[in-house]
Formats: structure tokens, sequence, C-alpha cells
């Protein structure tokens, strides 16, 4: 039972599955964002695991929810999306070019498991866990989830005796790794593409953002515009590189700008950030008794970590977690940390920009009135960019004029628009008065600080008096 794959109509299911496949033989799930999608016998032995189950218990965007309270979705649902995307990704290229790029059922079944398997290894709380908490309990010891993702993968396969290719199991990891800093060597000389459809390290246009940005988008209730579905139907190899039409060049910009409106009203939004703050300070105080980061170097440990140890905390009768029940309380009664203000770091200054601390903040209080401790505040510093710093991600893409050509090439911005920005990256810096009686001091101590720094106050306007009166 086969599917007619024809450039200009929607994907068949049947593309992603051998054209021998009886779809009425598969297991498949209806997903909200992507209708059915089909499972094959090789990735649903991962899928029932319950190591892989875990990953229900994991809020594709941490804490968002207490803000924006449809985004209660979990990795589970966004790493099949990325299964089904990546299957869909390789089969066109197969379907237009596979005797060109000589892709076989090797190469389709490692993406997808790829693509199932790429975030197995994430920690609670979408990326608070190993940005926000690792680094204060861990001396200068770098530590990603794509790197126990990988470890995973080989815990899975020894513990549940999965029957499948080592040297699948290396690919699959290779690719997953492929964008992060542990990047591994590519087994393969050839077919450097494939390891662009996951996670790539070389431009970041891959299904994992595909994915993530239209369910997120739905999830919180906000429109999105970007279509990943015309992407994955004219892309094209060129070269042994994933290239793009020339005119679709504002369908990719569109593709990052939404990424980073996601991240600005969304994964960094103010209300946010202060609920992170408050469960990165929990975790802190229950670390010495849980032991909560001891078990990132094993994965037979480190898969029974999930969101609901803020539920161990809350629950727990132990006088050690007092004080992280007492932050976990405040939260559930909305008692949060209160913003006191923000500024955009001058554009000027992005280079050698220092990320503020609260002692920064603490030590910019002028004498007399209430003496400010450095526990008193808290500061978070947002980077929100196109995903490649103060560089314009499209530089590093590959384009071709049309199907006849087999030309790639650069497109410089200015031959585009003249209305795309010229810079890529904000740096957001948000002080927080972890005691509501103390936003006055804190705000006037986060002005001082930004005079001495600057010279001037480069906040929009002051902290409402409400707000310093609220108490």
């Amino acid at each position: 039972m086969g599917a007619y794959c024809d450039e200009n109509l929607s994907f068949s299911p049947a593309c992603n599955l051998s054209p021998s496949h009886d779809l009425r033989l598969s297991k498949h799930v209806h997903d909200n964002v992507h209708g059915n999608i089909y499972l094959d016998p090789l990735s649903l032995k991962f899928i029932d695991t319950e190591q892989f189950q875990r990953l229900r218990e994991l809020k594709q965007l941490g804490l968002a929810h207490l803000v924006y309270p449809g985004a209660v979705h979990s990795r589970f649902e966004h790493s099949l999306g990325v299964y089904w995307l990546a299957g869909e990704a390789i089969q066109k290229l197969k379907t237009y070019q596979g005797l060109e790029l000589g892709i076989d059922r090797f190469d389709v079944q490692a993406v997808k498991v790829a693509g199932l398997l790429h975030d197995v290894g994430h920690g609670p709380f979408s990326h608070l866990f190993e940005r926000e908490f690792l680094p204060k309990v861990l001396n200068s010891f770098k530590w990603a989830h794509e790197q126990m993702s990988a470890d995973l993968i080989d815990h899975i396969v020894d513990v549940h005796h999965i029957d499948v290719e080592s040297e699948m199991i290396k690919r699959v990891k290779e690719m997953i790794l492929a964008s992060s800093e542990f990047a591994l060597p590519k087994s393969a000389k050839e077919k450097q593409f494939l390891y662009d459809i996951v996670a790539n390290g070389r431009n970041g246009i891959d299904v994992d953002k595909f994915d993530y940005i239209v369910r997120d988008s739905r999830a919180c209730g906000l429109g999105c515009s970007f279509d990943f579905h015309r992407l994955m139907e004219t892309m094209r190899v060129l070269g042994d590189e994933i290239c793009y039409r020339a005119k679709d060049y504002l369908s990719i910009h569109k593709l990052f700008a939404t990424r980073a409106d996601l991240y600005r009203t969304v994964y960094t939004h103010s209300k946010v950030k202060a609920v992170e703050l408050m469960v990165v300070d929990a975790l802190l105080k229950a670390n010495s008794y849980l032991e909560i980061s001891s078990s990132i170097q094993d994965p037979s440990e480190y898969w029974k970590l999930d969101d609901t140890i803020i539920k161990t905390i809350e629950t727990a009768p132990d006088e050690e977690l007092r004080e992280s029940r007492d932050l976990i309380l405040r939260i559930r009664r909305r008692n949060l940390y209160q913003f006191c203000n923000e500024y955009s770091v001058p554009k000027d200054q992005l280079e050698h920009f220092k990320d503020v601390t609260a002692q920064d903040i603490a030590c910019s209080q002028k004498n007399g009135g209430v003496l400010l401790q450095e526990n008193d505040i808290a500061v978070s510093n947002v980077r929100i960019d196109l995903t490649r710093g103060k560089q314009n991600p499209l530089e590093s893409i590959n384009f071709f004029k049309d199907y006849e050509s087999q030309e790639k090439f650069p497109i410089p911005h200015e031959r585009i628009s003249h209305l795309l920005p010229t810079s890529y990256q904000d740096m957001i810096v948000r002080v927080y008065s972890k005691k509501p009686e103390l936003v006055a001091a804190v705000s006037e101590a986060f002005e001082n600080f930004q005079l001495k720094i600057y010279g001037v106050k480069a906040q929009v306007h002051a902290t409402p008096e409400k707000k310093k009166r609220r108490f």
C-alpha cells in the first residue's frame, strides 16, 4: 500500500513508511499538530520503555503553564512530532533525490530514531535544570541534555535488549549531538546532509524547531504565520548540504523571528522567570538533602528525575526541606518574587557585557534607609537571539535559484530587504525583589546601578509607585 508524493501536495502518511508496509498494521497516535503519526516497529521498542515514557512527566515549556495555562504539553508529544517530521523530511529527499544521494532504509530509520530520541535525556522544567540550576551546583563541570540523551540511548538498548545495529545507534547519537558542544566526529564521510535534519549544527534549520515553534504557539494561544511545510517541500541537497530556494529567504527569516518572539513573549516572560528563579532557589536548598544533581552522570538513576520533584519536595515532611517547601507554597499562593524593572543593554555595550549579579545591585544602594542583602535580590540576564548570537543565521545558509541549477550560494540580507534587522541579539537585565516590602529599595538600587554603569537610566520607565507600595 503506497502513496504518490507530489511536491505540490501535502505530505501523505504513506510517504513515511516503506512501500510494502500496510498502514492498517501500523500503530499510530493522533497528534493535535500533525494529525496521525504512524510508528515504525523499531521506534515502538524505544517508546514502550519507562525511560522514554518519562517524557510525559516533563512539560515542554517547563513552568510557563503558570502564566499560559494551555502550555501543558509534554516532551513526549514533541518527541513524537520531531520523529514524524524527521521521517517526512528524509522521505521527501529520497523521493526526489534518492538515487542521486544514495538514501537507503538505514538512513531513513536512523534519522527517524534520532528525531524520536533527541530529547530523551532532557532535564526537568525545560532548560532551567541545565542552564540555571546545574551551573550553581557544579564547579565548572559541563553537562548538556544532548549528551545525556546519547547516554540514555545506550542504557535503553542494554536494559531492554533492543535488537538494533550498533552502527545505527552510533549514527543516531551523532545526529543528536550534531548541534551541541559535545558533537562527535561524523562516522560517515558522505551524506553529511543527514545531520542537518534533526539538530542542525550548520545553520540551525531543523525539524526540532519546526515542531516546537508550531506546537508551543498553538498551546499558548498565539498565532504562528511560519509555515514549515513550504521549506520541507522545496528543500534540496546540493554539495552534501540541504539548501533552500532563494525566494524562500523571507520564510526562513520568519522561522528565526518567530522563535525569537516566542522567547520574548513566552519562554522569558517576566512572570515565568519569577517562578523559575523561585524554583531554582527551592532546588538549590533541597539539593544537599535529596541529592538532585547526583544522578546527572548515571543514566540508570537520571531517568527517574522529572518535573514531579516539586511535588516530592512539597509533600515531604522532612525539616531539611522546610525552606524549599515554603518557596513552593509561595508559588502556589502566587506570592512570587516581585519584578522591579528591566533594561535592554545598549547595542554598543553588548560586545563586552558581563552578567549582572545580585551583588552588583546590592552594592549600588545608597547609604541610609533599608539595608539590602544579596539574598534579597534576584537577577535574570535574558539573552534573545536568532540562534547565532550576534551573527545573522541566514549568512550560514545556502540557497539555489531553481531546480535546473546546480549552484548553491549565500544571500546577503541587504539584497533582500532594507526592513530586515541589522542587529541579531538582545540582552535584557531584569531585577526582582524576593520580598514585596523591598521593591522600592531594590528598584532604587537598580537605577543607581544603571547610572553607575551607563551614565543614564537605561530602563524605559521608573518602577510604578503602586508596585512599590504593594506589601
